[in-house]
């Protein structure tokens, strides 16, 4: 919600949306923009056009892969389950993942990620762990100094916020 707060007409994409429920989070805080909310899911699809319809202000698509940009793009939870992947091959999934955050939001991006700063005997194995230094680090280096980490809310994740200036709206390229 903070990459919004200052333009409740800006265009969202919520990637990996499951049922829709961030777009009534958007409306209750006075959001009036057009939302795009896309999954892999065809049933939950399905089941946030029940829900909340279809128009002009918001729309469904299935798959990871949308038609356009958006204003901002965000991502809550699809990074945590890695539903038996290998480590390696989540990690590269992640990045892009992120980078296709970075170029679908023309004037930002979030997401949320589980942190390594969570309790060691509390952590399962299949889920997907990162250390929000390393993180920021990554997105300093990847999309421009404009990046906050928040990891204040009192749950065992962070979130990152990524803003674009007019020299970062593209990802750079990761090393090999």
């Amino acid at each position: 919600m903070r990459l919004l707060t200052s333009d409740p007409a800006t265009s969202v994409l919520d990637l990996g949306c499951g049922y829709g429920d961030f777009l009534k989070v958007l409306r209750e805080a006075g959001h009036v923009g057009c939302y795009l909310g896309c999954d892999l899911s065809s049933a939950m699809i399905d089941a946030a056009r029940q829900t909340f319809g279809e128009g002009p202000d918001r729309r469904w698509w299935i798959g990871d892969d949308p038609p356009e940009g958006y204003d901002f793009a965000i991502a809550s939870g699809i990074f945590n389950v890695r539903r038996g992947a290998d480590a390696s091959a989540w990690a590269i999934y992640v990045d892009t993942t992120i980078d296709k955050l970075a170029r679908l939001g023309r004037r930002g991006f979030g997401f949320n990620m589980l942190s390594m700063s969570s309790d060691s005997e509390r952590r399962r194995q299949d889920l997907h762990y990162v250390d929000p230094v390393a993180m920021l680090r990554t997105c300093l280096d990847r999309y421009g100094r404009q990046v906050a980490i928040l990891q204040d809310y009192g749950l065992w994740e962070f979130t990152v916020l990524v803003r674009h200036s007019s020299q970062t709206a593209s990802p750079k390229p990761v090393a090999p």
